[in-house]
C-alpha cells in the first residue's frame, strides 16, 4: 500500500499544467553541490508486514516489570472511561475559544477545570493550566516579582530539579544572564535553611509541598517568616493526590500554588505529557499568565462561558503581556477535570488513603531490613519516602539488580543535592500486598 494519495497519472498531470516533465526539475535551481544523497533507506513495505515488523519491535519494550518509580510522575489508575470520553466529538472538534459563541464546550470545560485546581489548593482563581509545574513555577516566580516589584527569590533546594532548572532559566532570560534567584540546599530533606534567606528584598519563597524527597514542609513557619517580610509564599505540588489527605496550601495562607496535574490526567507514559496547575488569590488574577475562562449569562439570561482573561503578546494590549504562554494544555487539563469529577471528593480521599496505607507499610517493612533505613520514617510524608543503604553503598549498584528481576525498585537520589546512597520509592493505589511483598522480598536478598 502506498502512502502518497497522488497516483502517477495524477502526478504527471499535475507536472504537465507547470510545465515540467520530472520532480526532480522542481529542485533545478538548487545547486549540486548542495544536494544530498539519497538516503539509503530500506524498500518500502506493505501496510500489513509494516505493522507486523512495528509490532516485532514493540514487544522488545518490557511491559510486565512491577514499578516503584515516582520523582515527579506517579501511575495512578486512569480508568479506560476517560479515554472514551475524550473521544467525544463534542471535545475534540471544539473551536479553540478565541470566539465564545462558538466554543462553549472548551470554555465550559477548562471552566470546570479551573474550578477543580481552586478547590485541590483551595485558593480563589485558577488559570486554564500551563505545559507542566516547572513551567507553572517559573511563572509563578515571574508573577511574584511583578506583584512585590521586588527581584529576589528563595527557592528551596528540596524543590524539584526540573523546576528549579526552568526557574533559574526563565530568571537568566529576564534578568540578561544574572538571575536573582537563592537557591538552599536542603538539611535533612527539608529545608529550614529557607528562613534564613528570606529579608526584605525577597519577592517569593518556593517551597515543595510534598517536595522532591516527599517530605512535607513546615508551611506554617515559612507562610509567617515570608509574609513578616512582605514576600510572597509558592508552593509546588507535583503528587495532587497528596491533597486528598493533607492540608491544601491555600489554608496556610500561601499566595500562589503550582503543581502537575499528570498523576489525574493521564499514565506517566516515558514522562509525559502533563499539565501544569496554577492558582491563586483573586487579587492577583490580573498578573496570571495565561488564559483564563470566566461563567457570565448571556442575553436570556442562561448561562454561558468566555474567554474573561487572555493578555498575552499576540493580541493588541502586548505590552501589558504577562507570560510567553498563551495557551494551555487543553486536552490533558481535559482529562484531569474528567477524572477527578469521576472520583469525586470520596473517591478522592479513599484513593490518598490508600497509597499512604502502601507507603506507610512499605515504610515500615523496608526499615527493618539489615543493610537498609527510611530516614524520614517519622516525618509527614504521602506516597514517597526516602530509602537509604548503609555504609554508604550506591543506590544505583541495588537498583541495577532489582531491575534484573524486573523491579523499577526506585529513583537514585544522585541529582544534585542528593545522597547517592538513597533512592526514592512511590506507590499509589495500584500496588495491591502481592506487589509490595515482591518489592520486600527482593530487596532482604539484594541489600
Amino acid at each position: 500500500m502506498r502512502y502518497l494519495p497522488h497516483t502517477s497519472a495524477e502526478i504527471e498531470s499535475m507536472l504537465s499544467s507547470i510545465g515540467m516533465k520530472e520532480i526532480s526539475d522542481l529542485f533545478a535551481s538548487i545547486p549540486r553541490e548542495n544536494v544530498a544523497a539519497p538516503m539509503n533507506l530500506e524498500p518500502a513495505l506493505a501496510e500489513p508486514a509494516l505493522m507486523r515488523h512495528l509490532t516485532e519491535l514493540a514487544n522488545k519494550n518490557s511491559t510486565s516489570a512491577l514499578s516503584f518509580l515516582g520523582y515527579g510522575m506517579y501511575d495512578h489508575h486512569i480508568p479506560p472511561a476517560v479515554d472514551q470520553l475524550l473521544l467525544r466529538s463534542e471535545f475534540y472538534t471544539a473551536y479553540t475559544p478565541y470566539q465564545a459563541e462558538v466554543s462553549q464546550g472548551t470554555l465550559q470545560a477548562i471552566f470546570e477545570f479551573q474550578t477543580i485546581v481552586c478547590e485541590l489548593f483551595d485558593m480563589e482563581v485558577a488559570n486554564a493550566s500551563m505545559y507542566c509545574m516547572s513551567s507553572a513555577v517559573a511563572e509563578a516566580t515571574l508573577m511574584a516579582r511583578r506583584l512585590t516589584k521586588r527581584r529576589k527569590i528563595v527557592m528551596s533546594g528540596a524543590v524539584h530539579p526540573d523546576a528549579r532548572g526552568a526557574t533559574h532559566t526563565y530568571l537568566s532570560a529576564v534578568d540578561s544572564g544574572n538571575p536573582a534567584m537563592l537557591v538552599i540546599a536542603p538539611e535533612n530533606h527539608t529545608t529550614p535553611g529557607v528562613l534564613d534567606a528570606i529579608d526584605a528584598e525577597t519577592a517569593a519563597v518556593v517551597v515543595g509541598y510534598p517536595n522532591v524527597f516527599g517530605a512535607f514542609e513546615d508551611l506554617e513557619t515559612i507562610v509567617a517568616k515570608a509574609h513578616e517580610n512582605g514576600a510572597l509564599v509558592i508552593t509546588a505540588t507535583s503528587e495532587p493526590y497528596a491533597l486528598s489527605v493533607a492540608k491544601a496550601p491555600g489554608s496556610f495562607g500561601v499566595d500562589i500554588c503550582v503543581g502537575e496535574g499528570q498523576a489525574l490526567a493521564a499514565p506517566p507514559q516515558y514522562g509525559g505529557p502533563g499539565v501544569g496547575l496554577l492558582a491563586a488569590r483573586k487579587s492577583m488574577v490580573r498578573q496570571l499568565p495565561g488564559r483564563l475562562v470566566g461563567q457570565t449569562v448571556d442575553q436570556d439570561g442562561e448561562r454561558g462561558f468566555v474567554l474573561t482573561l487572555s493578555t498575552r503578546e499576540q493580541h493588541i494590549r502586548r505590552e501589558k503581556a504577562t507570560s510567553n504562554i498563551c495557551t494551555n494544555h487543553g486536552l490533558i487539563a481535559l482529562s484531569m477535570a474528567i477524572r477527578t469529577a469521576m472520583l469525586g471528593r470520596q473517591g478522592f480521599t479513599q484513593a490518598g488513603e490508600i497509597c499512604m496505607r502502601n507507603a506507610r507499610f512499605l515504610a515500615a517493612e523496608i526499615d527493618a531490613i539489615d543493610g537498609l533505613s527510611c530516614p524520614l520514617k517519622s516525618k509527614p510524608h504521602f506516597n514517597e519516602f526516602i530509602v537509604r543503604r548503609t555504609g554508604g553503598k550506591p543506590a544505583r549498584e541495588l537498583l541495577t539488580k532489582l531491575a534484573e528481576r524486573s523491579i523499577l525498585g526506585g529513583v537514585a537520589c544522585d541529582f544534585d543535592h542528593g545522597d547517592a546512597s538513597e533512592f526514592l520509592v512511590a506507590v499509589t493505589e495500584k500496588h495491591d500486598r502481592e506487589a509490595l511483598d515482591t518489592l520486600i522480598e527482593a530487596l532482604k536478598e539484594l541489600a
